[in-house]
């Protein structure tokens, strides 16, 4: 008889819990779909306006769906050639500071997951990277430094001074330390040494972590657009987003009135549209293969400090 009031003590625990369990969720749902909506339904308003016409998107008629629908305003945003001048010094970007950022992320975040018992000053060495993330030299000591190292309208000025992104060493320093130990000690055992248990041990086994700083390192390359502005001289050098921040905050009318095709069936509000979907769609594109993998290498990277 103890044993089954007791039973139903839990039964009815569980299903309070339970109960509790379905608000919550509930809850979560309806808030999380409210925020996805607030996030999604202004790029469906972009991509609408960009395939309308342009009387359609002048008279204000494009909500969620294109009127008129039309192709006019991406052929002319791949026609232009400083879009496509931009489009490729941003892949160059990302191609280089992908590499840069990813190698040496590894490199600093290997060593400081140790013990102190293998790395003396390890905490010295920690907390000289957190101070970076809180303070830095400012813009004008920065600009001084890209220019005096001779790196003004290069693409290294938009790789260089961000190669040691410090938030993505922390995450995978805590995911390497989260691994276990013994796996190490095995392959040390076996005559193996330091690299070879980084890139054969640590980088297989790290894999979440590695596609969670991926997916970080290629939007912050991707979207990047003020040090463009700043460290290049010449616009034929800007990257997509910074000569997209031009033509957003000034008016292309001038352009467009220069081509026929475009009196009469491109406006400047779906041409900028069509360039700004344009720009948003490579990073769209490969959200989906690295959001498998964001969650649980962002959650098993931050459970030790």
């Amino acid at each position: 008889m103890p044993a089954t009031g007791s039973f139903r003590g839990r039964r009815k625990t569980v299903q309070k819990l339970t109960a509790g369990r379905k608000t919550f969720l509930i809850t979560n749902y309806v808030v999380l779909t409210i925020a996805a909506l607030l996030c999604i339904l202004p790029l469906i308003n972009v991509l609408a306006i960009s395939f309308s016409s342009k009387s359609a998107a002048a008279a204000g008629f494009v909500k969620l769906w294109p009127v008129d629908f039309t192709l006019s305003s991406y052929k002319y945003a791949l026609s232009k050639h400083e879009f496509l001048d931009g489009f490729v010094v941003s892949l160059k970007r990302v191609a280089l500071g992908y590499a840069v950022n990813m190698l040496l992320t590894i490199l600093t975040a290997y060593p400081l997951s140790k013990e102190r018992s293998s790395l003396r000053s390890r905490h010295y060495y920690a907390w000289f990277f957190i101070v970076t993330m809180l303070f830095n030299g400012g813009l004008i000591p920065t600009y001084m430094t890209i220019k005096e190292a001779g790196l003004l309208d290069s693409i290294w000025s938009l790789v260089l001074p961000g190669a040691v992104p410090v938030f993505n060493v922390i995450l995978l320093m805590n995911f390497f330390r989260e691994l276990p130990k013994e796996i190490e000690e095995a392959a040390f055992m076996d005559g193996a040494g330091h690299w070879r248990v980084l890139w054969r041990i640590y980088c297989p086994l790290s894999l979440p972590a590695i596609a969670t700083i991926t997916l970080f390192t290629l939007v912050a390359h991707w979207n990047s657009w003020f040090d463009g502005l700043i460290y290049m001289n010449s616009t034929s050098n800007y990257p997509l987003q910074s000569y997209l921040q031009t033509i957003i905050v000034t008016s292309d009318l001038n352009a467009v009135a220069s081509n026929d095709l475009l009196v009469t069936e491109v406006s400047d509000r779906t041409f900028k549209a069509a360039q700004v979907f344009l720009a948003a769609l490579p990073v769209l594109v490969v959200y989906p293969f690295l959001q498998k993998f964001f969650m649980k290498g962002l959650v098993m990277g931050s459970v030790k400090g």
